[in-house]
């Protein structure tokens, strides 16, 4: 298979757009008319709701714009700072294993993060991307997906270097653990640096889902 389209969008990316044309991308990947592709994006801040949100853990519902969508997962934070990536592959192609896609997104975190120096895993029983801090452990990187028809659409989040103060609004994933970012653990990088991590390790990831190009 050949290697997804890598694509950096400029700017602070509307949320609301984006997720239509990544809703139309996937729509393309499953007709044929299109093929598998990566988006790395910075929105301005937003919360967002997945299909497991609860209206209690929206703490400060006027404090931002609050989207609902069809990913997994409950509400989180995306906003400047934060490296968002949405993935869409066809997993119909790829041996149809959801949960073999999960943990190869994670790692592919996990892998980018260890080229800064930053040790990072993943804690059963919750989704997404942990640092072991002097008081426990703190999120890093949050995943949400969703398929349709076997196409991904959705993906994960870096916290970078974002207002962490901005989390205060909901319970982040449902959960009271706190969140953390590069720039907190004194990792000051950019996002081209992130993308760069994050690109080199592209193949390793999709070798993780089942099938590499």
């Amino acid at each position: 298979m050949a290697l997804p389209q890598w694509c950096v969008l400029p700017g602070l990316a509307d949320y609301a757009e984006t997720l239509a044309a990544m809703e139309q991308r996937a729509f393309d990947i499953r007709a044929g008319n299109a093929s598998e592709a990566i988006w790395l994006v910075e929105p301005p801040p937003v919360y967002t709701g997945g299909t497991s949100a609860r209206a209690d853990e929206l703490l400060q519902p006027d404090r931002f714009p609050v989207m609902t969508t069809g990913r997994g997962g409950r509400y989180t934070y995306h906003g400047p700072g934060q490296r968002v990536v949405y993935v869409m592959l066809d997993l119909a192609a790829r041996g149809r294993d959801v949960r073999r896609f999960v943990a190869a997104l994670e790692h592919w975190v996990i892998d980018a993060l260890a080229d800064f120096g930053v040790e990072s895993r993943i804690i059963c029983g919750k989704v997404g991307v942990w640092v072991d801090g002097d008081t426990g452990p703190a999120k890093i990187a949050a995943l949400g997906v969703r398929l349709r028809q076997w196409v991904s659409l959705h993906g994960l989040a870096i916290n970078v270097a974002p207002d962490l103060e901005h989390f205060a609004g909901i319970l982040p994933c449902g959960l009271h653990d706190p969140v953390t970012s590069l720039a907190t653990l004194g990792r000051e990088t950019t996002m081209n640096e992130i993308d760069s991590a994050l690109q080199n390790r592209l193949g390793d990831m999709l070798r993780r889902t089942g099938i590499a190009p």
